[in-house]
């Protein structure tokens, strides 16, 4: 009997010791508990006691851990808006030679320039993005983030050039309404009225409507302000200088292998008028500029985009059309027309492109071509290889005749020459 005592003490001391040794897992330590109870290894009273205490053990071990998931879900909490954020950038190195026959002090020039833009772009919630760039620039010219390296190894300045709201409500799908210092909202399939480096300013629509397969309809509205006080009469709304834009296109495949993008803009300016040099205000002028003769500018644009997905290469033809009906000079259209490809990692694009003095604003149109002169006409060459991943070497050429940019001089020539180093992340 003893031995039996003995080994009944046992088994209560190794069922104990089981029960309160395995890491607090109800389930399997309450049927132990069961098994010991019915095999008669403890008694009632034990069965009781372990209970008790097998419960206080995972009271505590599930308290434990709801502590460890709330301060868990805290820091997950505090760093979410990291992981909805990102960072976007690139450094340019150019080489930069122009050739121009000018009248003025500067001639032909030789400069070596950098570019440098970090963006931080986040999601705020479903329905909200938000963006900051900042930029180089050696002014605060809105057609260039470009600067020289140049001035005895002087800190080179930074600029805000976009901060801007997007919301794209849920309800309405494809539609964006944008206010702040933005990308462009329109399409460009050319840079004769805007120059890329342009971030305009306001307010703006746009909306994508898909109409099956791989067409859709697509348009923007926008309204920005430009100058308080252009006619110096006071700060009202009435004496602002403005802008209104609007645009209508659509996507669409005529045949199989043939993707093509045709559409219009309307870009009204308000109090243009009072913008111009020798105008009764005292600020500064800065609509009317590099060639324009007119104070008037009410632009209508035609484009239109063909890409051929059926050649032993990729092919776009692409194009656009300006008028300036606001003016009054018999020089008021513009156009381009021109092709780019891609082979490998080689990347080909050329236009052609005859800009008349006052079909487009001077202060906005490409401030590469023709040294940013309207009056002018010519070709951009442009070739760009992938050395690695987001890393390239191009070389562009602007081949231009202007009847601006060399003060009184007709058809003066202003070549360009830029040969870039650029890095992405």
């Amino acid at each position: 009997m003893r031995s039996i005592s003995a080994l009944g003490g046992m088994g209560i001391c190794t069922g104990a010791l089981l029960v309160l040794s395995v890491p607090a897992h109800a389930g399997v330590d309450a049927r132990l508990l069961e098994m010991l109870k019915a095999n008669g290894s403890i008694s009632a009273a034990q069965y009781t006691e372990l209970t008790a205490e097998l419960d206080k053990e995972n009271q505590a071990a599930a308290e434990q851990a709801k502590a460890k998931k709330e301060q868990m879900s805290a820091f997950e909490q505090s760093i979410a808006w990291a992981a909805r954020t990102q960072v976007k950038g690139d450094v340019r190195v150019r080489q930069e030679t122009v050739h121009a026959q000018n009248s003025g002090s500067k001639g032909d020039q030789n400069r070596q320039r950098i570019r440098a833009r970090v963006g931080f772009y986040s999601q705020i919630n479903p329905q909200v993005d938000t963006g900051i760039r900042i930029a180089t620039g050696s002014g605060d010219d809105a057609r260039s983030t470009n600067q020289s390296m140049d001035n005895y190894f002087d800190k080179k300045q930074l600029w805000l050039d976009q901060a801007y709201i997007d919301f794209h409500p849920a309800a309405v799908k494809n539609l964006h309404l944008i206010g702040g210092k933005m990308n462009q909202p329109w399409v460009s399939e050319g840079d004769v009225i805007w120059d890329g480096d342009i971030n305009p300013e306001g307010f703006a629509a746009t909306y994508k409507y898909p109409l099956g397969g791989s067409a859709e309809l697509f348009g923007s509205a926008g309204y920005f302000n430009l100058k308080d006080n252009v006619d110096g009469e006071g700060y009202a709304f009435q004496h602002d200088l403005r802008l209104y834009s609007g645009q209508f296109g659509a996507r669409f495949a005529p045949i199989d292998g043939i993707k093509a993008t045709l559409g219009a803009s309307l870009y009204a300016y308000d109090n243009d008028t009072d913008s111009a040099c020798g105008s009764a205000t005292t600020t500064p002028c800065q609509l009317s500029a590099n060639g324009n003769t007119t104070r008037d500018f009410r632009l209508y644009e035609g484009f239109g985009q063909l890409d051929f997905g059926n050649l032993p290469v990729p092919l776009s033809l692409y194009g656009q059309y300006v008028v300036n009906q606001a003016t009054d000079s018999n020089e008021d259209t513009a156009w381009l027309t021109g092709a780019k490809t891609k082979v490998g990692d080689f990347s080909f694009d050329y236009n052609y492109r005859d800009v008349q003095r006052n079909a487009v604003v001077g202060a906005f149109t490409d401030s590469d071509f023709a040294n940013g002169y309207t009056a002018s006409r010519g070709h951009k060459f442009k070739v760009a290889y992938d050395i690695d991943k987001n890393f390239a070497l191009g070389a562009t050429y602007f081949m231009a005749r202007s009847d601006a940019a060399s003060g009184s001089r007709k058809d003066a020539d202003i070549d360009t020459l830029q040969l870039d180093l650029e890095a992405k992340f």
